[in-house]
């Protein structure tokens, strides 16, 4: 994966398939980082790209702050000011 180097090599392990090119999951260690390897290969070279894992905290069992219970909408108000504010 373009830009993990060397270091992340050991990870790129846990994505390659004795029976497909590549396969969706890494195991639980790393598996922010084997995700985003796994979408960088559908990715074209130049585009622009982020893997947002938010899985954990995308939903609350109980009503916590600002959040009510269910899905949280975690990372939505990130997104949009980054959205809004990148040039």
């Amino acid at each position: 994966m373009k830009g993990y180097g060397n270091s992340h090599d050991n990870l790129r392990e846990k994505i390659k398939s004795p029976v497909a090119d590549i396969k969706n999951t890494g195991g639980r260690y790393g598996g922010a980082i084997t995700a985003a390897m796994f979408l960088q290969e559908f990715v074209a070279d130049g585009i622009k790209w982020a893997h947002l894992d938010i899985a954990g905290p995308a939903f609350t069992e109980k009503e916590y702050k600002y959040y009510s219970k269910g899905g949280t909408g975690f990372g939505v108000r990130t997104l949009i000011d980054y959205i809004l504010n990148t040039k």
